[in-house]
């Protein structure tokens, strides 16, 4: 099974987390969450991001989903695993990408899942009523 971690900053994350699972169910293994708070010392989130990624099997694959590009959690985990295989950065993750990851991470292989993740998530972001009304 593909794992994964969520770094966002406060308890966004958690809140995606949770969304997510009420659609899909709980994900019991293999998923960690990391909301980091401006009350934190640049140093003391590295830390607590190096000691969560030691903590987790890359085996199968680790994705980690982060809130923003070019924001602290990205910044901390890119030096982390750049020379890693099968790890992916996935930025700017909503609802549909998480219920994405949760729903194939056991099913489909590495590549597979990152593309299938980035897919959702764009065919989620969309007006609405200009859909709706197109004829």
């Amino acid at each position: 099974m593909i794992n994964i971690i969520v770094i966002t900053h406060g308890d966004f994350g958690a809140y995606l987390i949770e969304a997510a699972e009420t659609i899909v169910g709980a994900q019991v293994e293999g998923l960690k969450n990391v909301s980091i708070s401006p009350r934190l010392s640049f140093e003391r989130i590295r830390q607590i991001i190096e000691e969560t990624v030691k903590e987790t099997d890359f085996s199968d694959g680790m994705i980690f989903m982060i809130d923003m590009p070019g924001g602290t959690p990205m910044n901390v985990v890119l030096p982390l695993v750049k020379d890693t295989d099968k790890t992916a950065v996935i930025c700017g993750i909503n609802i549909n990408m998480m219920i994405s990851a949760f729903a194939y991470r056991k099913t489909l292989n590495f590549e597979n899942l990152i593309a299938k993740i980035l897919e959702d998530g764009k065919k989620s972001i969309c007006e609405v009523k200009r859909l709706l009304l197109k004829k």
